[in-house]
């Protein structure tokens, strides 16, 4: 497995920014936030010029790319000619993986399989593959919601957060079931009852986590997803959960 970090770690920053913070703290790899709010780069930016974007994402740093998380503004038909396009600068920068999020709670569930399903047949075209990212609020925080969609879409994998389900309603819950679908992994130290917290002081098992994955013949990268702590370096946490990591694989 390699260890990597998203450009979310660092809000407000470019992306040639970030590289070099992320450079300086001893990594080697990166996962690009593709969002048009908060990311490092704006999808109705890229797809303009995709050319550009191409040799402004791949060549513009000395970073591998281990995934593009990617959220678009676009709604309708639309929606998914903007998401053909990102999938095309994925395979001219040979990056395989794209996260994406999965419906709000209260969508119904067949009309989230009919989107999923687009998406993961616009993504083989181009040689890539969607992994649904687990979050609060959304149906992708239980896993059994989450195993019935992978189940119902073929080729559909996930981004997997563990701290979701150690802060969220399905804390109760097994992940032993959706493990064989994980394309992509987020993590942070997570309490139950807050979803950030100083690396070492949460719960999550980091060992336990690997095993499984292992167990799973995962082999991609254990993302490090962790926003910013008022009264804790930062620059700190991210050496610390990167040296534990490491300790492990």
């Amino acid at each position: 497995m390699l260890i990597s970090a998203s450009s979310e770690c660092w809000p407000g920053k470019t992306l040639a920014e970030t590289v070099e913070i992320l450079y300086d703290l001893d990594f080697a790899a990166i996962e690009i936030a593709i969002h048009e709010e908060g990311g490092v780069a704006k999808p109705s930016d890229l797809i303009t010029d995709p050319e550009h974007a191409a040799t402004w994402l791949r060549y513009g740093h000395r970073m591998d790319i281990v995934a593009y998380s990617v959220q678009l503004a676009s709604t309708g038909d639309q929606h998914y000619a903007d998401f053909a396009e990102i999938c095309k600068i994925a395979k001219a920068t040979k990056v395989v993986t794209l996260t994406v999020p999965s419906a709000e709670l209260g969508t119904p569930f067949n009309e989230e399989v009919e989107h999923l399903r687009k998406l993961v047949d616009i993504a083989a075209v181009e040689g890539a593959r969607v992994g649904v990212r687990t979050e609060l609020g959304r149906l992708s925080e239980d896993p059994d919601t989450l195993m019935v969609l992978c189940n119902n879409v073929d080729g559909l994998g996930i981004t997997l957060d563990p701290s979701v389900y150690i802060v969220g309603p399905a804390k109760t819950k097994s992940l032993d079931r959706i493990l064989k679908f994980v394309y992509h992994v987020h993590l942070r130290d997570t309490k139950p009852d807050k979803f950030q917290v100083s690396v070492g002081q949460g719960d999550v098992d980091y060992a336990k986590l690997i095993s499984q994955l292992e167990r799973e013949k995962y082999d991609r990268s254990l993302s490090i997803h962790m926003s910013p702590m008022e009264g804790l370096d930062h620059r700190v946490e991210l050496r610390k959960l990167r040296r534990l990591l490491e300790t492990l694989l």
